[in-house]
């Protein structure tokens, strides 16, 4: 058998329990957000006063589209505030409200504590490994999208 067989299946497995078990922790805490809502939301807080939308869909890997869809949502609930930059009125400058970092200080002990438990086990070697090897299998399917 090939040992590569059904590494996609694992990936996919582990990025649902990941995903699942954030979402239970912001269901059990009242915390109304989405995954997506919240790497967009922690990634403004970040790039702080440069954030731009263009930026945060670059960053997160995900479409423009979508991108605006998810921040649109947070705009709504009052935790992103949306304005162009000044010397550049084609981009969206996005900005963190009071209530967005509120939000961002309820949250963040959560994020630490599950951090800390998906390391249980694994070495500070072994998991430098991890980000090898998927560093180098984005790499080796980037490569293979830019073939003829």
């Amino acid at each position: 058998m090939d040992r590569t067989e059904g590494f996609g299946v694992y990936i996919d497995r582990t990025l649902k329990k990941v995903q699942s078990t954030f979402l239970q922790v912001f269901a059990e805490n009242n915390i109304d957000l989405t995954i997506e809502q919240w790497v967009i939301l922690q990634r403004v807080q970040l790039e702080g006063k440069e954030a731009s939308q263009a930026d945060i869909a670059k960053s997160n890997f995900r479409n423009r589209a979508t991108t605006s869809r998810v921040i649109s949502g947070l705009c709504k609930k009052g935790f992103l505030r949306k304005s162009r930059f000044r010397d550049d009125q084609k981009r969206y400058k996005l900005v963190i409200t009071d209530e967005g970092s509120a939000l961002i200080k309820q949250v963040m002990p959560f994020i630490t504590d599950l951090r800390k438990v998906s390391t249980l086990g694994i070495t500070e070697e072994e998991f430098e490994i991890f980000y090898k090897v998927l560093d180098q299998l984005w790499e080796n399917f980037d490569q293979y999208e830019g073939r003829s």
